[in-house]
């Protein structure tokens, strides 16, 4: 079964890193699905194209048709790899705006991988200090293995390390080749809720007491 995987680019220009970046993670991301014998659908958001409708909806509240479909792209969407260039020390606001738009559950604890670039290394903390909590905050799963890029850093092979690292992390999320049998959650489950339905979807608990009724402890 393909998994379905969304990258959402907030760069403002055409060409730009941000989408540079974005298409490296996502290759990186489904070299490592299909090393896992597992088909990757790769669909691409760039937000500048949607900076009207995003206006729109945050002024009147109604959203566009493009809008809408971006929405149900996000729904529909296994894992998230999500990019913004660096504005006064943080993400854009059109980057911030589109996720103002969605539901405020549209992310629940679908797997984040969180990346940035900035003319300077200086802006690395912002995946710490911006990225993170924003995600945090729309309990999404976000992955350790967040990616920064400076001008000067593409085509280092630091760089592609990184990458790497974070589209097997991805990878991992995605194809939840964590060693959990079926049916069964592994660690990663603990302390998050799990969409119903799910591979890891226990049902409906029975209560100890009805376990133990008819036994005399012989």
């Amino acid at each position: 079964m393909a998994r379905n995987l969304l990258v959402i680019a907030a760069g403002v220009s055409e060409p730009s890193s941000t989408r540079l970046l974005a298409d490296q993670l996502a290759d990186a991301t489904r070299a490592a699905v299909s090393a896992r014998g597992e088909a990757l659908e790769v669909t691409v958001i760039e937000v500048r194209e949607l900076a009207r409708d995003l206006a729109t909806v945050m002024t009147t509240g109604v959203p566009t048709p493009a809008l809408t479909a971006a929405k149900d792209a996000v729904a529909a969407a296994d894992g998230v790899i999500a990019v913004s260039p660096v504005f006064t020390a943080s993400y854009s606001g059109l980057f911030k705006m589109f996720f103002d738009a969605l539901d405020p559950d549209a992310l629940s604890d679908v797997p984040v991988m969180v990346a940035a670039t900035a003319g300077t290394p200086r802006h690395s903390l912002v995946l710490d200090h911006a990225l993170r909590p924003l995600f945090a905050y729309l309990r999404a799963r976000v992955l350790p293995t967040g990616v920064f890029a400076a001008t000067e850093d593409f085509g280092s092979a630091e760089l592609a390390a990184r990458i790497s690292r974070a589209g097997a992390e991805l990878a991992g999320a995605l194809v939840e080749s964590d060693g959990a049998v079926a049916g069964f959650g592994g660690p990663s489950d603990l302390g998050r809720p799990r969409r119903s339905g799910g591979a890891n979807d226990l049902g409906p608990v029975t209560d100890f007491a009805d376990l133990l009724r008819g036994h005399t402890g012989d």
